[in-house]
């Protein structure tokens, strides 16, 4: 066993159905150690009345059995808008999130991962201070330990949220920088070519001088079905995509990654899970 294995946390995104604790059981039988879930209604920002006493199983599960997970806000949630579709969106989005970190702490979740946004401006830095507004506007007061994750995007509804640059410079200016931290998605990255899908140390050179990999938590680990460049936002199985099998090992093999929380975000095997696909990572680190 090599030693990245020793801190290996895979796994794929799991229904709630029946209850947060029945997520962590559903990763835990596929032979997960990690999972991914939403909180609440992911077409909506409805707040979840949530039972604690139910999250707080999940959490006491994920402790027993070595489980590590993420939450995913629901898809409405735009940083970038602020206030331009008024202030009671604005508002809903902020108590959305807010509501999906409590959950988040209650299940022992590392975080709650956040797509950064898009928004149609004339002047593009006004997207830029809406999500700095924003998460600081979430944070306020926060005292948990489960962190807001940036997401980086594909490119398919513009450039914003594609490069290594803005994630960092937008924790950088937030007022809470130690409660953000960010979350890699492999599919992404390669479609809006922040990474070219091969070895690349020029990537890990980069996010290591910024500092981007030192607040690193969690990786969607996704091939991708349509080519490099294509700013397509559409998931494939690990290894059957254009990106592939030896492109995505070399990035799972790299010790800057090592420790962080892998999610598979793409169709399950002929089972019905994502076990097949969990165990051909693993061998691609022994």
């Amino acid at each position: 066993m090599s030693a990245l294995t020793l801190n290996l946390y895979i796994g794929s995104h799991v229904s709630t159905r029946g209850g947060y604790s029945k997520a962590a059981q559903r990763a835990f039988d596929m032979g997960a150690s990690a999972f991914q879930y939403f909180p609440k209604n992911p077409r909506g920002l409805r707040v979840k009345n949530f039972d604690m006493t139910e999250a707080m199983r999940c959490k006491a599960f994920c402790i027993k059995y070595g489980l590590r997970s993420i939450a995913h806000s629901p898809y409405p949630t735009n940083p970038a808008l602020g206030r331009s579709k008024g202030d009671s969106h604005y508002q809903g989005m902020i108590a959305s999130l807010q509501n999906d970190l409590h959950i988040a702490e209650a299940c022992g979740s590392a975080g709650v991962v956040v797509h950064f946004g898009h928004v149609k401006m004339s002047d593009p830095l006004v997207g830029y201070r809406h999500v700095i507004q924003f998460l600081d506007d979430v944070l306020t007061g926060w005292e948990g330990k489960s962190k807001i994750l940036i997401e980086n995007q594909a490119g398919d509804h513009g450039p914003m949220g594609t490069t290594i640059e803005e994630m960092v410079q937008i924790r950088n200016l937030s007022r809470y920088a130690d409660s953000i931290g960010f979350c890699l998605d492999t599919c992404h990255a390669y479609a809006s070519g922040l990474w070219n899908g091969s070895e690349d140390p020029e990537l890990f050179e980069k996010g290591q001088s910024l500092g981007y990999f030192d607040a690193l938590v969690a990786i969607h680990v996704n091939d991708s079905k349509y080519g490099y460049r294509s700013n397509k936002d559409r998931h494939e199985r690990v290894g059957k995509g254009y990106i592939g099998e030896k492109g995505l090992a070399w990035l799972l093999q790299q010790k800057d990654v090592k420790g962080s929380i892998w999610v598979l975000e793409t169709e399950t095997g002929e089972d019905g899970t994502h076990q097949e696909d969990i165990e051909l990572i693993r061998t691609w680190l022994t």
